[in-house]
């Protein structure tokens, strides 16, 4: 057997993964293995685990004169390193915490505390403690279309003309409560409300009359009612 072998070594306190020479003699691995595990030379028992997935045991390194190869040591084996004598060595201490005292503070004690990120967060006005920038509020544009005011509806559809008179102007609290809307009653039922939208009345008008727009939809002027000829219809 030649080279050198990639095995993993597991203790109580330690995992680690590493290369060995299998020439070498257990008594050897275990002056090795103490610089790593902690474990002293006298306190190590060592045995030979399938992999780190498959815990099956394979052989006990009980002959310290013998080389690891006598024993079928192969890739991703690993290295068991149990202590005889944790009490002399305190092996395991360091990752049991079942021992140490834990430190709880109430939300009251805690908030009442000067050394905390809390406190720092409140003294320094960080994150939920900043201040609110009023100035980055967008003001409400003004509008100026009068109540009353003739006006016509911009359409996406060609040639299609929506006329109306306004009713309305001002915030409302559907479409995210942002911006100015603009109610008009239009002259024909191309609207889709009364002049209320979800229960809320903004104004009131025949049903399928109502509509509400943005103001920039809106051109407000001498827009006279358009009257039908059914004459030429027929």
């Amino acid at each position: 057997m030649s080279g050198t072998l990639n095995v993993f070594v597991v203790s109580a306190d330690t995992h680690s993964e590493r290369r060995i020479d299998p020439h070498i003699t257990v008594e050897q691995l275990k002056n090795k293995l103490e610089l790593i595990t902690g474990v002293p030379v006298a306190n190590q028992a060592i045995s030979i685990q399938t992999s780190v997935d498959d815990p099956t045991f394979v052989a006990a390194l009980s002959d310290d004169s013998k080389p690891l190869g006598f024993y079928g040591l192969r890739d991703w084996h690993v290295l068991k390193v149990d202590d005889t004598n944790p009490s002399t060595s305190f092996t395991g201490q360091l990752t049991d915490v079942t021992q140490v005292d834990k430190f709880e503070l109430t939300d009251s004690a805690y908030a009442e505390r000067t050394d905390t990120v809390l406190a720092y967060k409140q003294r320094n006005k960080v994150g939920r403690f900043a201040p609110k920038d009023e100035s980055a509020a967008k003001p409400a544009p003004e509008v100026k279309i009068d109540l009353g005011s003739r006006c016509e509806v911009e359409s996406t559809e060609a040639g299609l003309s929506k006329r109306g008179t306004v009713h309305f102007v001002g915030p409302t609290t559907f479409g995210n409560g942002e911006g100015i809307w603009v109610g008009v009653e239009y002259d024909e039922p191309m609207g889709k409300n009364d002049g209320s939208v979800k229960g809320e009345r903004y104004f009131s008008c025949r049903p399928n009359y109502g509509a509400f727009v943005r103001p920039e939809k809106v051109k407000v002027g001498d827009y006279p009612v358009e009257e039908i000829d059914l004459d030429e219809e027929m």
